[in-house]
């Protein structure tokens, strides 16, 4: 499951810059092939953080991971250095899946909630009471 598409990149970033990024043959085509290796390098990303907090395949994309999916692919296209505002765009999603995967942030994924997390520093047992009791003891 692909979280973002070629279309998604177009429609937040524009033709003109996802051609300057994606035309490797400069024949004036985004090269699709290119813009597919970046958007699934930004799903392995994405599910390496989520996967432990939700079940994947997700069933649904939430509009959140769209975007996130968007600004981690468009960093990805850039050969050489991004612009500060692709990097700090990138940071971003990285920190709100790293928030995700913590706990601090989830993902609306249609009414599923994301699976309990273990731990706390409660321990519960239960049995017949004290083995040995004062009165027991006595003499000992």
């Amino acid at each position: 499951m692909s979280y973002a598409g070629q279309q998604d990149l177009i429609d937040r970033f524009g033709a003109g810059e996802l051609q300057e990024l994606a035309d490797r043959d400069n024949d004036g085509v985004i090269d699709a092939a290119v813009v597919a290796d970046a958007l699934a390098d930004a799903d392995a990303l994405i599910d390496s953080y989520i996967a432990g907090r939700y079940d994947l395949p997700l069933a649904a994309t939430p509009p959140r991971l769209i975007d996130v999916a968007s600004d981690i692919g468009r960093y990805k296209l850039y050969k050489d250095e991004p612009t500060e505002t692709v990097a700090t765009r990138y940071k971003d999603a990285v920190s709100f899946l790293r928030d995700v995967s913590a706990g601090k942030a989830s993902l609306d994924v249609g009414g599923a909630a994301p699976p309990a997390a273990a731990g706390g520093d409660t321990v519960r047992t239960s049995g017949d009471g004290r083995a040995f009791t004062a009165a027991d003891m006595e003499g000992f």
